[in-house]
């Protein structure tokens, strides 16, 4: 069975672990305060689950869960990421992490930035839209009338298929939004984050189908 590594298991990481874990992967959990303080949430998890450090997830996964804040790229263990496919959940926010010139003037996105900076790592724009209480509430078996979608983005078409069989294993459909320089359209300020799965905080949310997904990642405008 395929290993998923999470570098960061805050609300998002934490949420994709436990769908990986009921879909059957084993993962491999890290966070930025060591895995001593992670021994509860692996033993929630069980025997499928265990406690590492970043680098260690990294070089432990087939798949990478980066979920960490964007300002914290520079310090990803890029030598264990090389060549992985690592799916992105990283939201820029200028606020939070000190402003990214190339990023304000729309030269480039976030994720393009990181993968400048993870150099061979194949990234995928991934569970950035979506709050993490609908993330967790709306995953459906294949096949099923009310499945939610996710937009995805990425530059190599083979991580983006792992990336949507992934996703289809815990629940959910995927929607191609382009390259990383086109995922701008799944950032903050966009008609596709967060409200197609309803208003934040209120359970268990609204489905979002791929139509609707697509229609509003149509609908974003770069301000």
């Amino acid at each position: 069975m395929t290993t998923i590594g999470f570098i960061g298991s805050g609300n998002i990481g934490g949420t994709v672990a436990r769908l990986a874990v009921a879909a059957g992967y084993d993962v491999v959990i890290s966070n930025s305060r060591g895995p001593e303080t992670l021994k509860e949430f692996a033993d929630e998890l069980g025997p499928q689950a265990r406690a590492a450090t970043a680098a260690e997830a990294a070089a432990a996964g087939d798949v990478v869960v980066v979920s960490v804040p964007f300002k914290a790229f520079a310090q990803l263990p890029a030598a264990e990421l090389a060549g992985k496919v690592v799916l992105d959940t990283n939201n820029y926010y200028p606020q939070r992490d000190g402003h990214v010139e190339a990023i304000d003037r729309g030269e480039l996105t976030s994720a393009q930035v990181e993968q400048q900076a993870l150099g061979s790592a194949r990234i995928v724009k991934v569970f950035n839209n979506v709050w993490s209480g609908h993330l967790g509430a709306l995953g459906r078996p294949s096949g099923a009338a009310d499945r939610s979608a996710l937009p995805i983005a990425g530059d190599d078409a083979e991580a983006k298929r792992t990336a949507t069989e992934f996703l289809d294993a815990i629940g959910w459909d995927a929607v191609d939004a382009g390259s990383l320089a086109d995922s701008w359209r799944q950032e903050p300020g966009t008609p596709v984050y967060g409200p197609p799965y309803g208003p934040y905080g209120e359970l268990p949310g609204t489905t979002a189908s791929a139509e609707t997904i697509r229609a509003a990642l149509a609908a974003a405008t770069r301000g």
